[in-house]
């Protein structure tokens, strides 16, 4: 025999090796836990904790996405954006975020940590429209370029927030 067909004859025997190895491990599926175990923290408190949410939405750098129980782990990066939490009684808490990190972890444990978050209630549709007019006159003036530079991180923050509220 040549050696490479010796070679495929010693794979092909490796490979349904495993095969049976991998079968004889199989077992019935556990039953999923249909909650997620949720906290929203900021460095100096937790703004939200529950053992009963049924859905998280997130506003990803990747894009928006749900967040249901068993949820593949994951990391992903925050935009300023509105958080909003399903749940069990029906209910939902929205929470606006100026950024941060999501980690989906096993077992249906979401973690939410940002540096700033507030409902959504605590905001005032008018405030909101005189700080981004005010940030507008910075961010287009002839200031610093640390004064422009943060005008225009204020003016992403707040007009994110401005078409959350109604």
């Amino acid at each position: 025999m040549n050696s490479l067909r010796i070679a495929r004859v010693a794979l092909s025997a490796r490979s349904s090796a495993l095969r049976t190895t991998t079968m004889l491990k199989r077992s019935y599926a556990d039953v999923a836990p249909d909650k997620i175990k949720l906290t929203l923290a900021l460095p100096h408190q937790a703004i939200y904790k529950s053992q009963d949410v049924v859905q998280v939405n997130i506003p990803a750098q990747s894009g928006d996405m749900g967040v249901l129980a068993n949820h593949v782990p994951a990391i992903e990066q925050l935009k300023p954006g509105l958080v909003e939490v399903i749940e069990e009684s029906g209910g939902s808490k929205q929470f606006f975020l100026s950024g941060g990190f999501a980690t989906v972890q096993p077992n249906s444990v979401l973690s939410i940590n940002a540096v700033e978050g507030y409902p959504l209630e605590d905001f005032s549709a008018e405030a909101v429209r005189n700080q981004i007019a005010e940030a507008q006159k910075i961010a287009g003036g002839s200031g610093s370029e640390a004064d422009i530079a943060e005008a225009k991180i204020e003016l992403e923050v707040l007009e994110s927030l401005q078409a959350h509220l109604k």
